[in-house]
This record gives structure tokens, C-alpha cells and sequence, in this order.
């Protein structure tokens, strides 16, 4: 099972960007996806989470600016970022609770970098 992340760039501040997250391999199921953040000399945090029907919760900072949905026929989660600052630039993570063949584990995508100028 893989989680290929892409989406992520250069955008100046106000702007907006759409981050996706697309796992593959011998999927049985997938549960919660989530996106985290790791921005440079700090510790990674979690950014939004969805369930597999939708019900979604967002960290305070991102509340209002970022939207978690999920494609569950692709197996794919989206980032939706708008009104970027400079403090959302970090590299974001995709992660996801997959059951393959039979077991559940936690699986993470490689990283997408987010850049946002001032």
C-alpha cells in the first residue's frame, strides 16, 4: 500500500492551493484520512481529519480556511487551502488508517511542500 501526496507549491499570501492524497495498492478498506503539517524546527501537527462518511474536525488554526473531503471511489482525500499566510508553509502529510489483506495499519504519503509568501 502506498499514499502518493501531490498538489503542493509556491502561492503568494491570500492565495490558494488543493492538496491530494491517493492511496494504492491491495486495499481492502480505508478508514480516517488525515493531513498533517510539519513546518521547519517543529514537530508535526495535525491539520484535519475525515471519516469514511464525511464527518470531518480541523485544527483551530485552519478552521475557515481549509476544507478535508474524500473521493471514496478513488481512494483519494483532498486538502482544499485557501487564504494562505506565511505561517501555513510547511510540508503537508497525508495519512490514512487502511485495512490491507488482513490487518489495519497506519500508512503515510511522502510530503508535499506548501510555500506561501508574504
Amino acid at each position: 500500500v502506498q499514499l502518493q501526496a501531490s498538489g503542493g507549491g509556491l502561492v503568494q499570501a491570500g492565495g490558494s492551493l488543493r492538496l491530494s492524497c491517493v492511496a494504492s495498492g491491495s486495499i481492502v478498506s480505508i478508514n480516517i484520512m488525515r493531513w498533517y503539517c510539519q513546518a521547519p524546527g517543529k514537530q508535526r501537527e495535525l491539520v484535519a481529519t475525515i471519516t469514511t462518511r464525511g464527518s470531518t474536525n480541523y485544527a483551530d488554526s485552519v478552521k475557515g480556511r481549509f476544507t478535508i473531503s474524500r473521493d471514496n471511489a478513488k481512494n483519494t482525500v483532498y486538502l482544499q487551502m485557501n487564504s494562505l499566510n506565511p505561517e501555513d508553509t510547511a510540508v503537508y502529510y497525508c495519512n490514512a488508517d487502511i485495512v490491507s489483506d488482513t490487518y489495519l495499519r497506519a500508512y503515510w504519503g511522502q510530503g508535499t511542500q506548501v510555500t506561501v509568501s508574504s
